[in-house]
């Protein structure tokens, strides 16, 4: 990592948990799409959001993915809704636990938003294998 703002062992830390969540695959081909212009933000989020985030071991990955899920699908982000909903499969979030996020979701964000979770979920649960 070139930018010295950064502590590279929590880089490290975050590349790990990264890829054991979104997949080595996935990860390492946003790592090369990087730029210049994007490099520092990738850096940044793989310390921060992975690193210090996720490696904080006190919340098990799965609770964090089902939390990931909520969160995110409360903002309407369904890009990142459907990568998390892909990792949160990886960390064993079943079809069940699934649909009851996308309720909850419903509940509290309407049910157009529910309706858009329930899409993207039967496309990565298709996809994967799950459905």
């Amino acid at each position: 990592m070139s930018n010295d703002a950064f502590d590279e062992d929590l880089f490290k830390k975050g590349l790990e948990k990264r890829k054991a969540t979104l997949g080595a695959e996935y990860v390492e081909k946003n790592l090369a799409a990087a730029d210049d212009f994007t490099r520092p933000f990738q850096q940044a989020m793989t310390a921060w959001a992975w690193g210090f985030g996720w490696g904080d071991e006190v919340i098990d990955v799965k609770t964090r993915s089902m939390m990931n899920l909520a969160m995110i699908g409360a903002l309407g982000r369904m890009h990142e809704w459907e990568t998390h909903c892909r990792g949160a499969i990886n960390n064993g979030v079943s079809k069940e636990e699934i649909r009851a996020i996308i309720h909850v979701i419903g509940i509290y964000c309407g049910a157009p938003m529910a309706l858009e979770c329930f899409r993207v979920a039967r496309k990565v649960l298709e996809d994967t294998g799950h459905l």
